[in-house]
């Protein structure tokens, strides 16, 4: 286990790229939403990159940290860390500034149910945040569940297609991205909308979901056939060097990987390494929710870490029994009920 772990700290390293970038980037980096599946990597990626740097600038964490030990970790590891939450005015007015947000607070599971707590943390409080961080440059993590499902032959939809969220959730965070540009107009914000799909880390992602069904031989859902994957690090990296990209009027950027990947092809391969032949349910259709990420490739350059070197470590991580987290990302959803 000690290899592959080494293997996995390795790839979560700041590229010379990053480095350089966060050596451009005037003041500090708050993170908003720092405890969840991806604001820790987030944080403890910028504070290396820091430090790499060698510039004075301070990553401050915020967050409700319910994962016990989190905030410790995070206090360890030089990052400034404060619990709140952002729902409470008082608590959220009391927070500090910065120069640089990256927003990364909303909620998605469970939204069936609790639509209204869906559109309060979606819509609501982001209304509130770009008031409190007025004058700031803000990364606005979304979602590619904006978009409308396209067909697989068109290699996915690019930043100029308008949006047509589908199910409540989906809806939602286009009132978040709403709520941050209306504000961001009035009071010259510079502002970059983040829409992201799928990350993809050890610990949790539609690589993982998929890599476990086969192991435990429980059957795949063909039913959303065709996927777009990234590595959590690579884009975590993205949302830091996209605030030397922030502006007014807001840029919107797609960041996913740059394949249209067959999930049919990522159960066989991860058969191919577990050594047993994937069942499927469902059948694939010919639409499914893909993003163009070119422009972000554009800017960024294209991920390091390449698709066959994610199902290849997420398949040993496995084997040896890695800690995973139990956060689906219901990729399989047509209908946008999660």
């Amino acid at each position: 286990m000690s290899d592959i772990y080494q293997l996995y700290r390795e790839l979560l390293q700041p590229s010379d790229s990053l480095i350089a970038d966060i050596a451009k980037l005037d003041g500090d980096i708050l993170i908003l939403g720092a405890g969840g599946k991806m604001g820790p990597a987030l944080a403890k990626l910028a504070k290396q990159a820091v430090d790499k740097a060698v510039v004075n600038k301070k990553i401050i964490a915020i967050s409700r940290f319910s994962e016990p030990g989190l905030k410790d970790e995070l206090t360890q590891f030089g990052i400034e860390t404060y619990n709140a939450d952002l729902l409470n005015e008082d608590e959220l007015q009391s927070l500090p500034t910065a120069k640089n947000v990256l927003y990364l607070a909303g909620t998605k599971f469970g939204t069936t149910g609790k639509e209204p707590f869906t559109w309060v943390m979606n819509s609501y409080l982001p209304g509130r945040v770009a008031q409190k961080y007025r004058d700031s440059r803000i990364v606005v993590f979304s979602t590619g569940n904006v978009y409308p499902l396209s067909l697989v032959a068109k290699g996915g939809v690019t930043e100029e297609q308008l949006p047509e969220p589908v199910g409540e959730y989906a809806q939602s965070c286009l009132g978040r991205e709403r709520m941050f540009q209306y504000f961001s107009s009035i009071n010259h914000t510079r502002l970059l909308i983040f829409r992201l799909n799928y990350a993809n880390d050890t610990s949790y992602g539609v690589l993982l979901e998929i890599a476990k069904s086969v192991s435990e031989e429980r059957a795949v859902d063909l039913s959303m056939g065709h996927v777009n994957v990234i590595w959590q690090g690579d884009a975590n990296e993205m949302a830091i060097r996209s605030l030397l990209h922030c502006g007014t009027p807001s840029k919107i950027l797609n960041i996913a990987g740059p394949e249209t990947v067959s999930v049919r092809w990522l159960a066989e391969e991860f058969g191919r390494l577990f050594e047993k032949p994937p069942a499927f349910i469902n059948e694939e259709h010919t639409t499914a929710l893909l993003s163009n990420a070119a422009e972000s490739f554009r800017l960024f350059g294209y991920p390091k870490v390449p698709l066959k070197k994610m199902i290849e470590l997420i398949a040993v991580w496995i084997k040896l029994g890695g800690k995973t987290i139990n956060k689906p990302t219901h990729f399989q959803e047509r209908k946008g009920q999660f």
